[in-house]
């Protein structure tokens, strides 16, 4: 057992010896230093950003009633198209009970004066038929008996109004019925049938009864930093992709700045607006008010010019510089060279002077073990 164990710990001691000087040689073996070379290239830069927003209709109307009452029926819902007033819901009138009291009593005091009128008129006719008295009389008497038939009648569609909402002799311009103020899509319905609402006034905004908006005259709103906001200007031309439709681009028109910034997160932000162009074919059903969306904006641009990837650049300070190649195999050195650049994409870079296209550039280390 004893020789075994010996065994065991020579073999062991051997192969951490073995290792060892392995391990050595491999480490004391001569490298080769080689670079990947670069061309420049010719092609266009653009310098863009992603700004994040949404989708929104230019013009978006709260549509409310012009009386208090409550909801009794409802015409139109969400998604449905409306033209200018069009009736989306009727409002039912909860009369005041003292406005009430108030018109039923005129509406009884109209009435003794109209039926004392009509027994004086006719008194004056007959006596003005058996030539009994002036002209003048009797057509004075007829007067005040039209004004009393008059006055029945509005006291009449004043308690009309009061109690039920709406006269019978105005009754398609009632304003128990709430009609759309513009022609376009209903975003939402936020009453139910037997809701009560009320009418806007001094102390507060009225119950919104239904929203609706024009879905063919669309803007994207967003935000974008103050280290950007510089370069834009009015009008600019940006790319849309909507979230929920990846298929879809759109083209839009940059129209609105704001001349002031907004906290978001620790850092300033400026709103901004774009003109959305919908093609003729698409369907304006289809972009859906609130959808999310990035405008992306060409902030600088060059054509056609020379080129090569940012990282083959050395920054030094406010210079850069490139290594190009001086001679041709294994052996090659490279000189390093200024270079002006320009406009960046953050992966290629505009060299404007001191390199060729025919130049060879000193691009990443490849490190090589030598045989």
């Amino acid at each position: 057992m004893k020789k075994i164990l010996r065994l065991l710990a020579f073999a062991l001691i051997a192969l951490v010896f073995i290792g060892t000087f392995v391990f050595l040689y491999m480490n004391s073996r001569p490298t080769h230093t080689s670079y990947d070379e670069l061309t420049p290239t010719v092609r266009d830069l653009r310098r863009t950003t992603i700004v994040t927003g949404k989708i929104e209709p230019r013009d978006e109307v709260a549509v409310k009633p012009q009386i208090s009452g409550i909801i009794s029926q409802l015409h139109k819902q969400a998604g449905d198209h409306v033209e200018a007033g069009e009736v989306i819901a009727t409002v039912k009138v909860i009369p005041d009970m003292q406005s009430l009291s108030s018109a039923e009593s005129r509406v009884r005091l109209a009435q003794i004066n109209l039926d004392q009128a009509r027994i004086d008129y006719d008194r004056q006719r007959q006596l003005y038929d058996k030539g009994l008295i002036a002209a003048n009389d009797y057509e004075k008497t007829r007067q005040a008996y039209l004004q009393a038939e008059q006055e029945r009648a509005a006291a009449q569609d004043a308690l009309e109004v009061v109690r039920d909402g709406v006269s019978s002799s105005n009754a398609s311009a009632s304003s128990t019925l709430v009609r759309s103020t513009i022609s376009g899509i209903i975003l939402d319905i936020p009453v139910k049938v037997g809701n009560s609402v009320i009418l806007s006034n001094t102390f507060n905004d009225g119950t919104t009864i239904a929203t609706v908006a024009d879905m063919s005259d669309l803007i994207f709103r967003g935000n974008i930093d103050e280290t950007e906001v510089g370069r834009l200007h009015v009008p600019m031309d940006m790319d849309i992709t909507i979230g929920a439709l990846q298929d879809l681009h759109f083209t839009a028109a940059l129209e609105y700045i704001s001349p002031k910034a907004t906290e978001a997160n620790g850092a300033n932000q400026f709103e901004i607006k774009a003109s959305i162009s919908l093609p003729d074919t698409l369907d304006a059903t289809t972009i859906r008010s609130g959808y999310s969306a990035a405008a992306q904006i060409i902030l600088a641009e060059a054509r056609q010019v020379l080129t090569l990837p940012e990282g083959a650049i050395e920054f030094s300070g406010d210079s850069t510089f490139v290594y190009v190649r001086k001679d041709a195999g294994d052996a090659a050195t490279y000189e390093r060279r200024h270079v002006t650049t320009g406009l960046s994409d953050g992966i290629n870079i505009e060299i404007l002077s001191g390199l060729a296209a025919s130049d060879h550039v000193r691009g990443s280390i490849r490190t090589e073990m030598s045989n």
